[in-house]
């Protein structure tokens, strides 16, 4: 038995309103605009801010290849394109919706002028306001621009190929109360975004993109910190395979804060900040859609952001070809790992965080690898019945020069450790850490000169113990604070003798 059909079109001011709340802001909207002109083959992307109250205007406008009348009308229908199709390497698109979805979740007006390889140009605009009006709800695509719009056209070259992306009527972005602080505030906002997403084009020795802001280049901001430092702790490029498709997984703990300048400290924490910048990064074609998140991985319970675990970063990579398998948003900016993968990307993510609180907790001492010696420390953790406590390690050499010591009363010393072992203020020390109240350990003058007696005195302690001048340096070389001076322990004599040593502590 046949069945009949209706047609059912959505109506054309009702389903744009509704499309207005997918959730973008403007810098992701602007983002996702810049995506389509990478696609057209853009080197350069100027976007305009142009502030006058209720009749501010954005414009993007690139140098890509244009589009003829027809590709345009094309580009401005709503999912004209199929999104199971397949797109070519280069394509940052995927659902035929984000060039109007973008512009409609700032502006009430969306103008594109574009002008191909013939430098014909081609121009078309929706507005919102001309749909509300529309007694039939139909889909209205206005043919060239307002008239009040040809003026704000003229950004675009006349002597090559390229498209202009005209917002107008920015009820969204402008709305009553703003002052132009707000929408200076909202061009920072951007900036920082755009450097974030796109900073695999804007960087490097051959740069593919540049992008400006009022004719201002920005620069690209790298969460894995490239070009600027040495992350304290890097894994090998890991590829990993689901269905067709394959990604690339490369691990990163930055370096503790006291490893870095002040201004690289404050750059490395991103647009929010170190905790918020923590977890995997997300690259479709390079182009940057998950900026620092856990992708619900973790075992056995899901892993959130923490101080503990602000270090960790961890770069992931793959192509157009695998959307699907990610599941990706039509606001590119949510993608959830294939079921085959997320073993293999959780055993990753425990072994980064763990190194990344190791790094944390020692405050930037350099991990050491497995085959070597470990580092003496002073205070060691112990656990018992579920609780875990911190005692003095006594056979620290500085710890043991002291109890071997004949003027020293082993009871008292006992004693004294004992209280400093049960009076420590981890909740305070825990509190100035997170808020960053704690001096740094760096190696300046006045340190040097604090460490330096300290370290003879435990050199010729070991000396004492029947160590050899080179397994006494050996030993310091492991052992803290000294090991974060090399060129003090080099220097130490080679006293071997001692009745030398006896008769200088004289």
């Amino acid at each position: 038995m046949s069945r009949g059909f209706r047609f059912a079109p959505p109506k054309a001011s009702a389903m744009l309103e509704s499309l207005r709340g997918l959730g973008y802001s403007p810098e992701t909207a602007l983002a996702d605009t810049i995506d389509n002109s990478i696609s057209a083959g853009a080197t350069t992307v100027d976007v305009l801010f142009r502030w006058d109250r209720d009749n501010s205007y954005i414009a993007i406008v690139d140098d890509g290849r244009g589009m003829s009348t027809s590709a345009l009308e094309s580009a401005m229908r709503l999912g004209d394109r199929d999104p199971l199709q397949h797109r070519n390497s280069g394509d940052l698109g995927r659902f035929g919706l984000g060039l109007k979805t973008a512009a409609f979740s700032q502006c009430r007006r969306l103008t594109v002028l574009s002008r191909d390889a013939t430098l014909t140009d081609a121009c078309f605009s929706w507005d919102l306001d001309i749909l509300n009006d529309a007694p039939d709800g139909d889909w209205r695509l206005l043919e060239g621009a307002d008239e009040g719009s040809l003026s704000r056209l003229d950004s675009l070259p006349t002597n090559r190929p390229g498209t202009l992306v005209l917002w107008e009527s920015l009820d969204r972005l402008v709305p009553p109360g703003t002052n132009e602080q707000d929408f200076l505030d909202t061009i920072d906002r951007v900036e920082r975004h755009l450097s974030m997403v796109f900073h695999r084009y804007l960087d490097g020795t051959r740069p593919r993109l540049k992008i400006t802001i009022n004719s201002k280049p920005i620069r690209g901001w790298d969460p894995f910190i490239a070009g600027t430092s040495t992350p304290s702790w890097s894994s090998p490029v890991e590829r990993l395979q689901s269905g067709i498709s394959e990604c690339e997984v490369q691990c990163f703990v930055l370096p503790h804060k006291d490893r870095l300048k002040t201004q690289e400290y404050d750059a490395a924490g991103g647009m929010s900040g170190w905790n918020a910048q923590q977890g995997f990064y997300v690259y479709r074609n390079e182009r940057l859609l998950v900026a620092g998140s856990w992708l619900g991985l973790g075992s056995p319970r899901l892993w959130t952001k923490d101080e503990v675990h602000r270090l960790a970063r961890i770069r992931l990579d793959f192509t157009n070809d695998a959307d699907a398998e990610w599941k990706i948003d039509i606001r590119k900016s949510i993608a959830k790992p294939p079921h085959a993968m997320r073993a293999r990307l959780t055993s990753l993510g425990e072994d980064t965080r763990r190194r990344a609180r190791a790094v944390f907790a020692h405050r930037g001492t350099a991990q050491r690898r497995s085959s070597e010696a470990p580092i003496f420390e002073v205070w060691e953790s112990v656990i018992s019945g579920g609780v875990t406590s911190y005692r003095v390690n006594r056979e620290h050499p500085a710890v043991r020069a002291v109890l071997d010591s004949p003027l020293a009363l082993d009871a008292n010393v006992e004693t004294m450790l004992s209280v400093l072992e049960s009076t420590i203020p981890v909740q305070r020390i825990w509190l100035d850490t997170i808020e960053e109240r704690t001096a740094p350990q760096s190696v300046s003058g006045e340190e040097v000169e604090r460490i330096g007696p300290m370290l003879v005195i435990v050199y010729r302690s070991l000396l004492k113990r029947q160590y050899s001048p080179e397994g006494a340096k050996e030993r310091l070389l492991r052992t803290e604070p000294f090991q974060r001076y090399p060129h003090l322990i080099a220097e130490l004599p080679a006293i071997t003798d001692s009745h030398e040593v006896s008769s200088e502590e004289s």
